[in-house]
Formats: C-alpha cells, sequence, structure tokens
C-alpha cells in the first residue's frame, strides 16, 4: 500500500518537481517506510524551493533526531522557528519551540 502511494506522488512529481505538499507528503511516506535517505532528501527540496514551507522544519527536525544528528535538530528546529515567526503561524512556532526545548534543555 505505501509503495502505491509513493509511486502515486512520484507520479504527481513529474509534472509539478518544485510542489512542496507533494514533497512533504512523499518525504512522510519514505519515512513510514523506513527510507530515512530518500525522506530527508525531499525535505530538504523543500527547505531549498520554499524556506516558508514551515511544515517541512518539524518533520526534518524529528528525522534527524532519529537517525542521531542532533546538533542538526536542533538547528533546523531554531531556522524553523524564525520562519514561523516571520509568516506568523504561531502553531508551528509552538511545535517547533517545544521539540526544541525538549533537546536542549
Amino acid at each position: 500500500m505505501a509503495t502505491e502511494r509513493i509511486d502515486k506522488l512520484q507520479q504527481f512529481l513529474k509534472t509539478s518537481p518544485n510542489d512542496c505538499f507533494l514533497n512533504h507528503a512523499l518525504a512522510l511516506e519514505y519515512v513510514k517506510a523506513g527510507d530515512e535517505v530518500l525522506a530527508q532528501l525531499h525535505f530538504e527540496r523543500n527547505l531549498n524551493n520554499d524556506p516558508n514551507y514551515v511544515a517541512t522544519y518539524y518533520h526534518l527536525g524529528k528525522l534527524l533526531e532519529r537517525i542521531g544528528q542532533v546538533a542538526g535538530a536542533i538547528t533546523i528546529y531554531e531556522q524553523g522557528m524564525n520562519i514561523a515567526k516571520t509568516v506568523k503561524d504561531m502553531h508551528s512556532y509552538n511545535e517547533l519551540q517545544a521539540a526544541h526545548e525538549d533537546l536542549v534543555y
């Protein structure tokens, strides 16, 4: 089932390769499938295509935590908090702050 979703998202991305929603959804499918490398690739693609796509920061941070890159996760959470403030997304800011504090304190 996950393979079908991955295949379908990959097909959609052929026509819209920079679509942040599609890249994010595909990254989450790769997380579910246990493929951290491809998940990270798609999360990072989102950051390059649209640094204001706030959801990416939380999920990329969590992925980095899982693979033992704590310093990288902290940096991503901090960047995400700054972006969330800029775009006035306080819900995401609070989630990122909580994740950040769990690592730092």
